[in-house]
């Protein structure tokens, strides 16, 4: 029984637990779903509630006067709230993801998603945005249940052919030019290896931060070691493997075996011959 309720836990067949809120962390019934909204005591993802404000908010392409806006305007307006907000969230610390919902649905409307490297880095990021401001409008901020953008964005989107447009029930993700992606996460990327790692990070981001970098570790020993050469184990390992022969390039010089290891009755016929050979200098 236990097990399958595990198996079921955030599907659509769990009859207790909310599928939505556990994928997107937002429910389009709110606090009136009949379902359990399990909300996360910490988290790395923290989520800010109708945050960005697009210019054709009421009308698609259309500002409040009516008039039709040109797109490069909308994507240059969408940009400069994202780096203004990216700019002030890395105060924080390292950002892993930075997501703005372009959904039209009041659930998701607006909705912005920060994943930090750490737990304790949005816990710090959440308490200094409480009772904070933006645009003349309260920031609104929670931790999310969100750790996997993959389960939780719109496929048909990004493939152009969600049919249901703004009211998609899953992430519409508006995409930044790669001139500006580069620019924020870039640099984050070039210091990774360098970060010292939190005590903070909850067990399943542990495990998975483990496996990779055992994984490099292990990727980086069998190509080269600091010479430029594979190291003995790890040849001995391929020779092994292989049949100690290589497929392509020249053929691998063969290591001489050990010398075999002398018995009680040849150590002594060496000492007979070797006091033969001292009487007869003598």
């Amino acid at each position: 029984m236990a097990e399958h309720l595990a198996s079921i836990f955030g599907t659509e067949k769990d009859r207790v637990n909310c599928p939505f809120y556990f994928k997107i962390g937002a429910c389009r019934h709110g606090d009136r779903c009949s379902r359990l909204h399990n909300r996360p005591t910490i988290s790395p993802t923290l989520l800010l509630s109708n945050m960005y404000q697009r210019p054709d908010m009421i009308t698609p392409g259309v500002d409040a006067q009516g008039q039709p806006i040109d797109p490069r305007k909308i994507q240059e307006h969408f940009e400069d709230f994202y780096e203004d907000i990216f700019e002030e969230l890395s105060k924080f610390g390292e950002i892993e993801s930075l997501n703005v919902c372009d959904n039209l649905a009041d659930h998701m409307i607006g909705n912005v998603y920060v994943q930090f490297r750490e737990e304790d880095q949005a816990a710090a990021a959440l308490q200094a945005l409480q009772g904070r401001f933006y645009s003349g409008r309260p920031i609104i901020a929670d931790f999310s249940p969100v750790t996997d953008f993959r389960e939780a964005t719109c496929r048909q989107y990004e493939e152009n052919s969600c049919n249901r447009g703004g009211y998609c029930n899953f992430m519409h993700v508006k995409v930044i030019g790669r001139e500006l992606r580069r620019k924020l996460f870039g640099r984050h990327r070039r210091y990774r290896g360098s970060r010292s790692r939190s005590r903070s990070a909850s067990p399943r981001h542990r495990r998975e931060r483990e496996y990779r970098e055992k994984s490099r570790d292990r990727d980086r020993d069998d190509h080269r070691d600091r010479n430029g050469r594979r190291p003995d184990r790890d040849r001995d390992r391929y020779d092994r493997e292989s049949g100690s022969r290589r497929k392509h390039g020249s053929p691998r010089r063969s290591r001489s075996p050990p010398p075999a290891r002398e018995g009680s009755e040849e150590r002594r016929a060496r000492i007979e011959q070797w006091n033969r050979e001292r009487e007869e200098k003598v």
